[in-house]
């Protein structure tokens, strides 16, 4: 199943590496291996549930396609990692990877962000990065030429699993048999109208529409349920799904201003990091706080027997759904639209 590409407008080389924003079967190696990617900055419109015409903006796999988040990477501790990113548009952008700094990781502070620098119009940008011992962990990618580009659709995420501790986020860790990323994000049409049109920024923002994985939740007997190109609820790359024992690490980033509350129905979820942060213990939690701009956690849904199913049930489908109710809106008011999927277990 395809992750939503937009509007058309009208490459990717990589060695050992898993892409995109779906369940991914990671297979640790022996050996670091070279990963090469290449982005394509471009712009489109999205449709939203409400009918609303949005302008975007993105990280692409094409020069003839908008995608929205950026494809993802999963990598490993001892891997080169080469990004290049080919700037399509008509203004200056880069690539940023919010935490994850050039250099040794114990010396965060005397190297700077992993970065493209300024990539001019029609120009391309490069970055080369070897992933040393330390470094794992999950990771946004983003443009920061403005405070706003991210919020146009510029980001993504990396993972970067641990070297020698298979199927853990660090050594020590649960172990996860699966991972899955859910990339959120909050739109305000003033703002992309304004990006759009070259018109004054809005100082405030009020988000009216809010995805993960760039896509929204569409109820029963709307237009788009049931579609993976449309709705959240039935896109592979954003569903969870297992049989029981499928223990899946879900990395979770905030690429938008809006601060959420994910809450997964039938388990509980095993609490491992916070903003980047190690937890001193493993808590279960059925609901995350996530902060705004640049938030992250990283949990594991363990795919247990439900505690609270009576009698005991193996099988059946359970929302994920942000206990912020805004988020489960379009438009300012239409349920059922917004930053939501299902949870299936098989």
């Amino acid at each position: 199943m395809q992750r939503r590409k937009f509007l058309k407008l009208g490459g990717a080389s990589v060695a050992s590496a898993a892409l995109g924003t779906g369940l991914i079967n990671w297979a640790p190696r022996a050996e670091a291996a070279v990963i090469n990617k290449t982005y394509y900055i471009t712009a489109g419109t999205m449709i939203m549930p409400d009918g609303v015409s949005v302008y975007l903006q993105g990280f692409s796999d094409s020069s003839s396609t908008l995608t929205v988040p950026g494809s993802s990477i999963v990598c490993q501790e001892g891997d080169t990692l080469n990004i290049s990113v080919v700037n399509r548009l008509t203004k200056t952008h880069n690539f940023v990877i919010a935490g994850l700094r050039t250099g040794d990781p114990a010396k965060t502070n005397d190297a700077p962000l992993a970065s493209t620098g300024n990539i001019a119009p029609g120009a391309t940008g490069s970055i080369s990065l070897n992933l040393l011992k330390g470094m794992a962990g999950t990771y946004m990618f983003y443009d920061n030429v403005t405070p706003y580009n991210r919020y146009m659709g510029l980001h993504g995420a990396i993972g970067i699993m641990p070297s020698g501790a298979p199927q853990q986020l660090y050594a020590g860790s649960p172990a996860f048999v699966h991972q899955l990323f859910w990339v959120f994000n909050d739109i305000d049409p003033r703002l992309n109208s304004a990006v759009q049109t070259g018109g004054a920024i809005p100082t405030s923002l009020t988000p009216r529409y809010f995805t993960i994985n760039g896509l929204t939740s569409i109820p029963p007997r709307a237009v788009g349920n049931g579609d993976p190109n449309r709705d959240a609820m039935a896109n592979l790359r954003t569903m969870l799904q297992g049989g029981i024992g499928d223990r899946t690490l879900i990395r979770m980033i905030n690429a938008g201003p809006a601060s959420h509350a994910v809450h997964t129905h039938g388990n509980h979820m095993e609490w491992l990091t916070n903003n980047g942060t190690v937890r001193p213990a493993v808590w279960k939690k059925d609901i995350l706080y996530l902060r705004n701009n640049l938030g992250k956690n990283d949990a594991i849904f363990p795919f247990e027997l439900p505690p609270d199913a009576y009698p005991a049930v193996r099988s059946g489908h359970y929302p994920m759904h942000l206990h912020d109710e805004m988020t489960q809106t379009a438009g300012g008011g239409s349920y059922l639209f917004g930053a939501m999927t299902e949870i299936i277990f098989i």
